[in-house]
């Protein structure tokens, strides 16, 4: 019998507030509803709670635990719960552990691909760190949530924009191309260079430095598929609000392909909070339950 190997799916919130780790926990519900072994893990490093969202007490083992090598195995730190099939990882809160050496992420990336869980879904912390954007690029599925409001919607398109740079980046160290390397730098500086304001313009000037470099920028274009999350929405209109991000990720980053849902502003979630119960098992009739459950069967049949 062949060993379960772990879809690793990253949750981001580039905006505090959003409702991220909500949605983390009622999805993993979700999805082990759906019959997944699915491992939570609160990687918002630093300030972890995600405990309390399950009604938790603090556990005795953490991922502290793990970096501080106490443990050998990130397996010895995964508490089993009263869910079905649902097992959590807690956070760490020891000082430094928000900005984890490479070599300290690495080997937690590899731990968490051996996990023995069909999912392993990842509550990062908000914002764009390297530490957020990396556990993002190796993860198989970005879900990234925001709310309608204008500056949570800019800020997801900054972290896309991040999270795009890193990985070209990434790609063309690798091959030692310093050239490109100086061009992407540029044109973070947007101000001083307008003409690289776009992934258009970029690639216009990538042709004229090493042509062959366009075929693999396009290349992994293609490969990225953001999975957005428009939470909290109160009407058809917020809704659609995602659509923003759409038209801003197609026209400056040339980045055509991604999936948009929306789950619906709900009383009950609020109710559920201040009772540290999921919304999944306090009110599974609930509107919010119900986007949930879309969202989960969609990840099913599409990215599993």
């Amino acid at each position: 019998m062949s060993e379960l190997k772990a879809n690793i799916m990253a949750m981001v919130g580039p905006k505090g507030g959003v409702g991220k780790t909500t949605i983390s926990v009622n999805l993993a519900i979700a999805l082990s509803r759906l019959g997944k072994k699915v491992t939570v893990v609160d990687l918002d490093l630093g300030a972890s709670n995600l405990h309390t969202y399950l009604g938790l007490k603090q556990s005795r083992v953490s991922l502290n635990d793990f970096v501080l090598k106490k443990v050998d195995n990130l397996s010895d730190i995964v508490i089993s719960t009263d869910i079905d099939g649902m097992s959590v990882i807690c956070g760490g809160d020891i000082p430094g552990i928000a900005n984890l050496h490479y070599q300290k992420k690495m080997k937690l990336i590899r731990h968490l691909k051996n996990l023995k869980a069909d999912i392993v879904l990842l509550d990062l912390g908000a914002g764009a760190s390297f530490n957020v954007v990396d556990f993002v690029i190796f993860s198989q599925q970005g879900l990234l949530v925001t709310t309608p409001e204008i500056p949570s919607l800019y800020n997801l398109y900054s972290f896309i924009k991040t999270y795009l740079f890193r990985r070209l980046i990434f790609k063309f160290k690798g091959l030692k191309n310093n050239a490109i390397l100086t061009l992407l730098e540029d044109a973070k500086d947007f101000e001083a260079n307008p003409h690289l304001n776009t992934m258009n313009g970029i690639l216009t000037e990538a042709e004229k430095i090493d042509p062959a470099s366009v075929e693999l920028i396009n290349g992994l274009l293609n490969t990225i598929k953001p999975f957005v999350i428009v939470n909290r929405a109160k009407s058809q209109k917020d809704s659609n609000t995602g659509k923003v991000i759409q038209n801003l990720m197609n026209t400056y980053l040339n980045i055509n392909s991604s999936v948009l849902f929306s789950v619906h502003e709900d009383n009950r979630v609020g109710y559920s909070l201040t009772k540290s119960r999921p919304v999944m098992i306090e009110a599974p009739d609930s509107l919010f339950a119900s986007d949930i459950n879309s969202i989960a069967a969609m990840l099913c049949r599409d990215y599993l």
